[in-house]
């Protein structure tokens, strides 16, 4: 099996982008992630849509709502 990376749309979180990568983890799509340090300490790999992964750097603020998807702060 997998590890599904893609938030939930009922999660609400925000964090810290602590690196950025990408890879054909099913050898067909180019999925892209960031791994991000929540604010309860914890660090967590998620997908993201390419728009956001090109628009933040290690170090930025990043926060998901509940029924929406990952944002820069």
């Amino acid at each position: 099996m997998f590890t599904s990376r893609q938030p939930a749309p009922e999660e609400a979180w925000e964090g810290v982008v602590l690196e950025k990568s990408r890879g054909m983890t099913d050898g067909a799509n180019l999925y892209r992630y960031l791994t991000v340090r929540m604010s309860t300490g914890r660090a967590r790999k998620v997908r993201v849509d390419r728009e956001l992964w090109d628009s933040v750097a290690q170090g930025d603020g990043i926060v998901k709502e509940a029924g929406s998807k990952p944002v820069k702060k």
